[in-house]
């Protein structure tokens, strides 16, 4: 299975951006779906963003779209999520995952999940 490590979490006041990165090793990366997840404090964690294999194609939940953008880089192995215009709900741990279904959105289709980066929004 592919190993994978999210980092570029933090500390940012609203309606400012942060990048999060995701190192991925092992397994060839471009064989992967990858999706961002997130849990907020004392919630369940629930879907961001997702790309297909070769980064064509991308989906997003509702509450981060024209905010957020998902991309890779399939040469460096490297997943990214773009966050701009943040906002104090944005506030989460955030993980990155793998998944060999072609547009996975639930928790169910990823198989192997980083151990997250805090991101807090500050008003």
């Amino acid at each position: 299975q592919v190993r994978l490590a999210e980092s570029g979490g933090g500390l940012v006041q609203a309606g400012g951006s942060l990048r999060l990165s995701c190192a991925a090793s092992g397994r060839t990366f471009s064989s992967y779906a990858m999706g961002w997840f997130r849990r907020p404090p004392g919630k369940e964690r629930n879907f961001v963003a997702s790309i297909s294999r070769s980064g064509g194609n991308t989906y997003y939940t509702d509450s981060v779209k024209g905010r957020f953008t998902v991309s890779r880089d399939n040469a460096e192995n490297t997943l990214y999520l773009q966050m701009n215009s943040l906002k104090p709900e944005d506030t989460a741990v955030y993980y990155c995952a793998a998944s060999t279904y072609w547009a996975p959105s639930s928790e169910r289709e990823f198989l192997s999940w980083g151990q997250g980066t805090q991101v807090t929004v500050s008003s």
